[in-house]
């Protein structure tokens, strides 16, 4: 076990033992949810990885040390307190060494639950190629670090706001397999349909952890999986309004010059606002849907 993490006691055990576990990112929670509504988000998906029979283990580095699992006052100081960044791979070691606290985001804590031994992670949207990746070459970390990182992250695909055909072929170049949950189609975020189908399809926990014990008999450990899980047809966004949302977003985008990081933000604010907040109910649902969904795989692989 690295000397660089400070594993909870109770994921320790868990790990020891063969247990399930998973892993949740804190960036949602500091930077991507309301003050106090982040809180209860936070306690609400280790509620529900809890209730499935796994041990929750959220990912965050505080005052310098990167945590894997959080008590209860690391989880309100991030959730409250203000004063996180946001942490990649290439950020983790100069906000350690300074002593910084940070939110990791679905790169940086996929490295870290790899190296604490953890297998499964649930996650809202992954990132991906951006739009304008041809002018730009705006890719998300998330795509080589999953081509890097043996782990099995449950999702909702990724947002519509990305290029989600090159994000796909991306993953394709990179080797990481893409399983649809109970569908033929990849999701997009708020959609339960991106417009673009997945390579594999599972429809149970069992057969998800077939994948991941024959991908590790091939000694293909260091490939995640990524296991697409859409939003319920009746939870999602309408895609109409989503539609119309994005559309005028991007114009807005391309009319003001946004480019680069300052992108997804801007376009996030677009639709939450142009929605009249059903974005911010449907990314809480998704990722209450996975964690759900990942616990049971972490406890299909563990049995």
């Amino acid at each position: 076990m690295s000397a660089a993490l400070r594993i909870a006691p109770e994921v320790s055990e868990a790990l020891y033992s063969g247990a399930p576990v998973v892993a949740l990112e804190s960036t949602l929670i500091a930077h991507g949810l309301p003050r106090g509504r982040n809180l209860d988000v936070a306690r609400e998906l280790e509620s529900v990885v809890r209730a499935e029979g796994a041990i929750p283990a959220t990912i965050a580095v505080v005052a310098g040390e990167a945590r894997v699992g959080l008590d209860a006052a690391a989880l309100e100081a991030m959730a409250l307190g203000g004063g996180f960044a946001k942490a990649g791979v290439r950020d983790l070691a100069p906000v350690m060494a300074s002593g910084g606290s940070a939110a990791t985001t679905v790169a940086s804590t996929s490295h870290l639950a790899a190296l604490a031994g953890i297998g499964v992670f649930a996650t809202g949207g992954l990132g991906g190629v951006h739009r304008e990746a041809r002018e730009s070459w705006d890719e998300s970390a998330d795509l080589t670090t999953l081509a890097g990182t043996g782990v099995t992250i449950v999702c909702a695909g990724v947002k519509s706001i990305l290029d989600v055909q090159a994000t796909l072929e991306r993953l394709e170049t990179l080797n990481v397999s893409v399983l649809g949950y109970g569908t033929d189609r990849f999701p997009g975020f708020y959609l339960a349909d991106s417009g673009f189908p997945v390579p594999w399809r599972v429809d149970t926990p069992e057969e998800v952890a077939a994948v991941m014990h024959t991908q590790a008999d091939l000694e293909l450990r260091d490939r995640a999986i990524v296991v697409a899980n859409p939003l319920p047809a009746d939870e999602q966004v309408d895609p109409e309004l989503h539609d119309r949302v994005l559309a005028a977003a991007l114009a807005a985008a391309a009319e003001q010059g946004i480019r680069g990081g300052a992108t997804t933000p801007f376009l996030l604010d677009r639709f939450h606002r142009g929605t009249g907040g059903a974005t911010l109910e449907a990314n809480v649902a998704l990722v209450r849907g996975n964690a759900v969904l990942a616990a049971r795989i972490a406890a299909a692989a563990a049995a």
